[in-house]
């Protein structure tokens, strides 16, 4: 094999993808921040029992693992940041009240997570802890929509649903885990006839609720229908008014429902959001809240939060124009080289062009040039 080959689903970035992929990094951070949100960066390696420590087979079976050199521990490379911003929220931070934290880095998936999908994610996100109340669940939506317009990404639909409504149907049913994990695959496929095999011995409110959700997608009448279809059954009734009252105030996207949806329910432990690029297959962005993700770190407060892959992003949204630069000679004269400090101070870009490449294009825009008019150097339109 070629030693400039490279693993299945890993590949070299270049100039032009580089470039719009840090300046979205930038502009997603910048973001963050004017929403209050400070940017921590924890490190790429952990050990594994405190890297997978309550994340559950899935996130497991993401994780490369290596044996720690010095130490002889077992080491993961993270698949996700979430769970060590949780772990930095309740042990390093250990703050009362509302922390607000953002990240940005490379994580690792033993496999692509979808179709056409990268394994080496450059992963950001928001995470807000401490604020129990729906304004911490709108919060996140509004700075993960906030963050798609940054990005240029226009015309988005926000996919609403609520990891509670299933788990208020199975309250009270007994159901082994190969049942339960039958059940969600059934209802991910809308698959009624599996469904209704295996709730067959489940009440009758609880196996028509189940077959009821099949149905519960679309626009904001899916509420009208699941309140009908739901409402009696303990705990659904707070459930759908959380779920109209964050949809009213996502004045700016296109709102709908799956009511079945269950992605991510051994994580989420309410609502939970993906958002999509109309035309899109895959979302941009997901997700929710997560009260339980401290717990396993000994604070167990609120929190909710959502991710994004920047690589995914770039490929979607139009690429970038080249940026605007500056031509100049290459030369050692202290005039022509004060020149060129000067204006990469002033924050232009100044490409000096070597003896014999005057004709090479490069990765940027060079509509001017520094040229000597009467005894000085100065910039000039091309």
């Amino acid at each position: 094999m070629s030693a400039w080959v490279l693993p299945d689903h890993i590949a070299d970035v270049l100039p032009s993808e580089a470039r719009h992929i840090e300046e979205l990094r930038r502009g997603l951070l910048d973001t963050a921040r004017r929403y209050g949100y400070e940017l921590v960066m924890p490190p790429l390696m952990e050990h594994l029992e405190s890297l997978l420590t309550g994340t559950g087979e899935a996130l497991d079976l993401q994780t490369f693992k290596l044996v720690d050199q010095i130490s002889g521990r077992s080491l993961g490379l993270r698949a996700d940041t979430t769970p060590q911003v949780a772990r930095i929220d309740a042990h390093l931070l250990n703050r009362k009240g509302v922390t607000r934290l953002c990240y940005c880095g490379p994580v690792l998936h033993t496999r692509p997570d979808r179709p056409h999908a990268t394994r080496e994610p450059l992963q950001f996100g928001a995470e807000i802890y401490g604020h129990v109340g729906l304004e911490a669940d709108l919060e996140v939506m509004q700075l993960a929509q906030e963050c798609l317009r940054v990005a240029a990404v226009r015309d988005t639909i926000v996919d609403l649903a609520d990891v509670r409504i299933v788990r208020n149907l199975l309250a009270g049913e007994v159901v082994r885990p190969q049942q339960l994990n039958g059940i969600y695959s059934a209802l991910a496929a809308k698959d009624a006839s599996e469904l209704a095999s295996l709730t067959k011995e489940f009440s009758s409110a609880s196996r028509e609720g189940l077959l009821a959700l099949l149905g519960l997608y679309g626009d904001s009448s899916v509420l009208i229908e699941a309140e009908k279809a739901l409402g009696r059954i303990p705990g659904m009734a707070d459930v759908l008014s959380n779920l109209k009252w964050i949809a009213s105030r996502l004045e700016s996207a296109s709102v709908t429902f799956d009511l079945a949806d269950l992605r991510g329910y051994a994580y989420y432990s309410g609502a939970r959001f993906a958002i999509y690029a109309r035309g899109a297959t895959d979302a941009l962005a997901r997700g929710g809240r997560y009260d339980e993700v401290g717990a396993v770190f000994g604070r167990n407060r609120p929190a909710a939060g959502f991710s994004l892959d920047i690589k995914q992003l770039v490929g979607v949204v139009a690429p970038r124009a080249l940026n605007a630069a500056i031509r100049a000679p290459w030369g050692e004269a202290a005039d022509v080289n004060a020149a060129i400090s000067e204006l990469r101070a002033a924050g232009e870009t100044v490409v000096c062009v070597l003896p014999g490449h005057e004709s090479e294009v490069d990765e940027f825009h060079c509509d001017r040039e520094l040229v000597r008019v009467a005894g000085r150097w100065v910039v000039q339109a091309i």
